[in-house]
């Protein structure tokens, strides 16, 4: 139990049980932004002295004032509900009266397989490769960069995805006009590795605490990321020499760069790439089925929303001026 009024412990408290529950660290990061923003909504006030009515009037704040989307309340929502229950052990009865954020219907943006060949080709190195992946494998951003050398299996042709979105493992399939490329990129990982190392340093971040278990595992070459970033790091806590895996931040840059260089008027994303990816699956004629679970949908009703691309121009009606 964090002691009243000292706010200094209340976010290391937050992060340690995220931690422990082991959510990811981009989730980590999200709640603690929300637990800053609530106790400054509140006057600076420690939640321990606040209850539903002040997160009631913090979301509702959220959607009439700041105008958030409804999935960002959602996640507020999440955040100090976690806060209260995990952190705090004060769980929350009741947090009903709230202005929600309203859902918009949204249909995603899909390239053409013209367009999407039109726009990799405006990338070079890595970032074309990320690139490919998105689109050849339907991975998101933050997989693709956080992918492991031990995970790329090259006999088989897939590649398995640790820990994706709702912390679910699964296998999708290499594109074969990526194999070579990726077999270069595993080279360079090697030959990275080994400088590394030699210059002791050489490790990398483990999945929960997994280095504790198996201390050699840091030095193992599978355990590598397939997309180092540039620069080495030193760990704060074992004050190691690491080196972290390409912030997504590069793609989100190229991508829409790229896009804008092939004369794309979409608004393209990385994540365009994934939907174009599942898009043209269906319309090959490839089962929805098999289609969710390259993508790791937990529902197929999630996957349904590619199907409107079966219904050639406006659900496959013929227009009137064709008539003519």
């Amino acid at each position: 139990m964090i002691a009243e009024g000292d706010s200094s412990r209340l976010l290391p408290s937050c992060r340690a049980r995220l931690r422990a529950l082991h959510y990811s660290v981009r989730t980590e990061q999200q709640y603690v932004r929300w637990v800053r923003r609530f106790v400054r909504f509140s006057g600076l006030r420690h939640p321990t002295v606040l209850g539903a009515r002040e997160v009631e009037a913090f979301l509702t704040h959220l959607a009439t004032h700041d105008r958030v989307a409804a999935s960002t309340q959602n996640q507020a929502l999440a955040a100090l509900l976690f806060l209260y229950k995990e952190v705090l052990k004060q769980p929350l009865e009741y947090v009903h009266e709230i202005v929600r954020a309203r859902q918009p219907v949204r249909l995603p943006v899909v390239l053409s397989r013209e367009e999407a060949r039109r726009v990799i080709d405006m990338m070079t190195g890595t970032p074309r490769l990320v690139a490919c992946l998105l689109y050849g494998s339907g991975l998101r951003v933050t997989e693709a960069c956080s992918l492991r050398v031990k995970d790329v299996d090259f006999d088989r042709r897939e590649i398995t995805v640790r820990g994706g979105k709702g912390n679910k493992d699964r296998r999708t399939m290499i594109a074969e006009g990526v194999i070579e490329a990726m077999r270069d990129q595993v080279r360079r990982v090697e030959r990275l590795h080994a400088r590394d190392v030699a210059s002791g340093g050489g490790r990398v971040a483990m999945p929960h605490a997994f280095d504790r278990k198996s201390p050699r595992a840091t030095l193992d070459l599978g355990w590598q990321w397939v997309f180092p970033a540039a620069r080495q790091y030193v760990d704060a806590d074992g004050g190691e020499r690491r080196r972290h895996h390409m912030h997504q931040t590069v793609m989100q840059q190229a991508v829409p760069n790229a896009a804008r260089l092939a004369r794309v008027t979409k608004r393209v994303t990385c994540h365009s790439l994934r939907h174009s990816f599942a898009t043209h699956l269906l319309e090959s004629g490839y089962d929805i089925r098999t289609v969710q679970e390259l993508l790791g949908h937990s529902d197929v009703s999630t996957t349904m929303i590619y199907t409107h691309v079966l219904n050639k121009g406006g659900l496959g009606v013929r227009s009137p001026v064709d008539l003519l």
